[in-house]
């Protein structure tokens, strides 16, 4: 007799069952279907079988941004929207609509979207909701570094731009995309826990099972996988999303090793408040790694400021008193002077006239110094620093996004822009698959998400990890290839254009291509 060999991948979580009490009337203790009625729209996936599981279009695993803007993405879209879609995390907050209270503190929780990220909000139609509540634009950004021997400045109309990006606090972003995805038509379960394992059988015919096939069937035949959740719940879907974060249950359950490293650095993050509304993104390059001072709205900005854990330690447990002094010094003349600003005149450019082309706004702008630190207005918080990246991001009815695809340095801003970007891709695979009649769990659709998503985000990755080693060193020959970085930036226009279109979200690497 045959052996059926299937392909199982099993891990359970020891321990007893979670089960989470409802924070609001959109997550029951169990699941609930929030928005929209079960049953509405052109899906007809969404069944029960004898022992109560429950059959979903699109399982996604984590309810962070990234999540939930591929809900959204699929919500906006007229092949995805009726689509059922379970969305598993053990958040409570995570139904509530309204989570932001007014009056609220700026959270020390930050992302820097891009322009590009913008647009897939417009999209989307979240970017509404973002402008109902707190937020930055800028469009001015200077970048200098300890040594004194250069600047960079960029500003918006160098690309006939009007912002370079805006600064918004995690928590409006993710209450502005539950939000949309509540207010459209998507049939939407969330699930209060956390995956415990995951089964997948390989594909069989459909043939000589009379009628409609169960999900029992469906999952046998290996058109369904099978999630068993830590609250007793059995979800069976044709296409597993992880989105749950560089510890991702999902990817290590499906078998996608990682390869990377970490960091010998820790980010301390916090809110402080400035006697002068700030509108520039400042970042200075400090021997222990860079200090980012990002405008948040009214007169308060977000730090990030990287530095060794023996540092992060000593300056999280500084006084208030004792932590802006230091603040103050980083983002001024500690450390080493102030760079000293050129004229931008061709004759006095020497060869870099040769390169200057025609020039941009930015290069005519002096040095400045950064608005002072009058008060820290949040808690200080540390976390250490990694790259990792997925060697795939794809397989039979699996798809990786955001941090549990990859996770970069923070030093540009640009993690949470590259797993947005991975959001819209894989809605757009998604949707094309739905246009051809295909299955949306099969590997082949899949791989066309991970093509395209895989070598922009390596190339990102590449480069914020070239400048992370560049900007570690203190040694002199480095220091000036550093300054001569700096001045090209800064003076030589196609090469400004060019890495203000990259680090918009452009696809452009920032060369003379």
């Amino acid at each position: 007799m045959k052996r059926v060999l299937a392909r199982k991948v099993r891990t359970s979580i020891g321990g007893p069952k979670i089960l989470l009490r409802t924070c609001s009337s959109y997550v029951t203790p169990e699941a609930s279907d929030f928005g929209s009625a079960v049953g509405d729209g052109g899906s007809d996936t969404k069944k029960s079988s004898t022992d109560g599981s429950q059959q979903h279009d699109i399982a996604i695993v984590g309810g962070g941004m990234v999540g939930i803007a591929l809900a959204a993405s699929l919500a906006s879209k007229p092949l995805t929207k009726h689509l059922n879609v379970a969305i598993i995390d053990n958040n409570p907050l995570l139904g509530r609509r309204n989570i932001i209270g007014k009056g609220d503190p700026p959270d020390p929780r930050v992302s820097t979207v891009t322009p590009a990220t913008i647009s897939f909000f417009k999209d989307i139609g979240a970017w509404q909701y973002v402008e109902q509540h707190r937020h930055a634009y800028f469009d001015k950004m200077q970048v200098w570094d300890y040594t004194g021997l250069g600047y960079t400045r960029y500003n918006a109309r160098d690309v006939d731009k009007d912002v370079l990006g805006c600064v918004v606090e995690n928590k409006v972003l993710q209450s502005s995309l539950l939000s949309c995805v509540q207010d459209s038509d998507l049939q939407k379960t969330i699930y209060p826990a956390r995956l415990s394992s995951m089964d997948m059988l390989p594909s069989s015919s459909l043939s000589g099972l009379g009628g409609a096939p169960s999900t029992t069937d469906l999952y046998m035949r290996g058109r369904l996988a099978k999630l068993e959740l830590t609250d007793g719940n059995n979800v069976y879907a044709k296409l597993v999303v992880g989105a749950d974060g560089s510890k991702s249950r999902v990817r290590e359950l499906a078998g996608i090793k990682t390869t990377g490293w970490n960091y010998s650095q820790n980010a301390i993050i916090c809110t402080v408040e400035h006697a002068v509304e700030n509108h520039t993104a400042w970042q200075r390059f400090l021997p222990n790694g860079p200090i980012a001072l990002l405008p948040v709205g009214d007169k308060y900005s977000n730090i990030v400021w990287t530095m060794d854990p023996k540092e992060a330690s000593d300056r999280k447990s500084m006084s208030e008193d004792e932590f802006i002094k230091a603040l103050n010094d980083a983002l001024d003349h500690g450390y080493g002077p102030h760079p000293e600003t050129t004229t931008s005149s061709r004759g006095d450019l020497g060869v870099l006239s040769w390169f200057s082309g025609v020039g941009t706004v930015s290069a005519k702008e002096r040095f400045e110094i950064p608005p002072k630190v009058v008060k820290l207005s949040s808690e200080r918080m540390a976390f250490p620093l990694s790259l990792r990246h997925a060697k795939d991001y794809a397989s039979k009815r699996v798809a990786l996004i955001g941090d549990a695809a990859h996770t970069v340095h923070p030093l540009a801003g640009q993690g949470v822009n590259l797993g947005f970007a991975d959001a819209s891709a894989l809605s757009k695979a998604i949707t094309e698959g739905i246009a051809l009649g295909t299955d949306i769990g099969e590997a082949n659709l899949l791989r066309r998400y991970e093509r395209e998503r895989k070598s922009e985000n390596i190339a990102m990755m590449a480069v914020l990890d070239g400048f992370q080693k560049l900007y570690s060193v203190d040694l002199g020959p480095l220091n000036v290839m550093r300054a001569v970085g700096f001045h090209g930036a800064q003076y030589i226009s196609p090469l400004k254009r060019r890495i203000i279109s990259y680090a918009s979200g452009e696809r452009s690497l920032p060369l003379f291509l």
